[in-house]
């Protein structure tokens, strides 16, 4: 009885996340999967269609435009800011002075509100009175006009990206403030140089946050979506800077296309969901966990 009560009062204080969960989590969830089977405007009531969407976004070019500037930009962005990050985090972990200093000043841009950095680099990367082309201009280099061409819209978005490694570098630098210190005086001890410290003792210890920052970023890459939506208007120039969030995110709110929507975020989530397993796969032997 005692255990009855005990679980009742349980469940009492639990319910409200678990009606939260099921409100706002698992029911959308489940619409989401019956509305990619159907005609399903908003306005009217959904029709079933079986796997017309589908056929559909297979015979659809913007959609096949999207998924090739996606992967384009998640392609260019994902590493770099990977490699920056990591560069940064090991620069700040050789206990140089004024460590907090410089932790929140790479730290603070990760914080700048989307539509604020969005503005401000629509600032910087104005072909004809932007900043960067300016400072460009004293070295004798002409900078291109990083908005309007299609050849630069995705390198600058994937240069804006580094703009926002600082969480990934905080993760790398609580990491590589874990590696034991016996290990690095072992490899000394050893004969390693800097660079073998790095490869064969630094890397391997910190392999899982690697992998770690490797999925995240992938999924945060692939779902770019409110800064190109606010410095390209309908992916201009020529759609080189439409990406597949945003067609998704204007098929259910600019052309009432629920149905086609929640067909493009199943497809989405499936994709995403694979690269991540494939990823799982490929790092078994590669990353290291303690004990193991």
């Amino acid at each position: 009885m005692i255990r009855r009560k005990e679980a009742a009062a349980g469940y009492l204080f639990a319910s409200p996340w678990i009606l939260g969960l099921l409100v706002f989590l698992a029911y959308p969830v489940g619409a989401s999967i019956y509305y990619s089977f159907c005609d399903y405007s908003i306005m009217k009531p959904a029709m079933w269609i079986g796997g017309g969407n589908y056929t559909e976004l297979a015979h659809d070019e913007v959609f096949w435009k999207t998924v090739v500037n996606t992967v384009i930009y998640a392609v260019m962005a994902l590493p770099t800011s990977m490699l920056v990050a990591l560069a940064l985090a090991m620069l700040l972990n050789l206990k140089v002075r004024g460590l907090p200093i410089f932790r929140t000043i790479f730290f603070l841009p990760a914080l700048v509100p989307q539509i604020s950095l969005a503005t401000l680099w629509l600032w910087i990367f104005n072909g004809d009175h932007g900043i960067l082309n300016d400072l460009l201009s004293h070295f004798g280099v002409n900078g291109p006009n990083w908005l309007g061409s299609t050849a630069w819209t995705k390198p600058s978005l994937a240069l804006m990206a580094l703009w926002g490694c600082g969480n990934a570098m905080l993760i790398y630098l609580a990491s590589l403030q874990d590696v034991p210190a016996s290990f690095m005086e072992a490899a000394e001890l050893d004969g390693a140089g800097p660079w073998k410290k790095t490869l064969h003792v630094t890397l391997p210890m910190i392999s899982p946050v690697i992998l770690f920052n490797l999925i995240m970023g992938m999924i945060g890459t692939l779902q770019v979506f409110a800064v190109p939506y606010m410095m390209f208007p309908d992916g201009t120039p020529a759609r080189s800077s439409y990406f597949y969030t945003e067609y998704l995110f204007d098929n259910a709110f600019k052309f009432n296309k629920m149905g086609y929507a929640s067909a493009m975020a199943w497809i989405m989530f499936i994709g995403i969901f694979v690269l991540t397993l494939i990823s799982l796969k490929l790092s078994q032997k590669h990353v290291y966990y303690g004990g193991s």
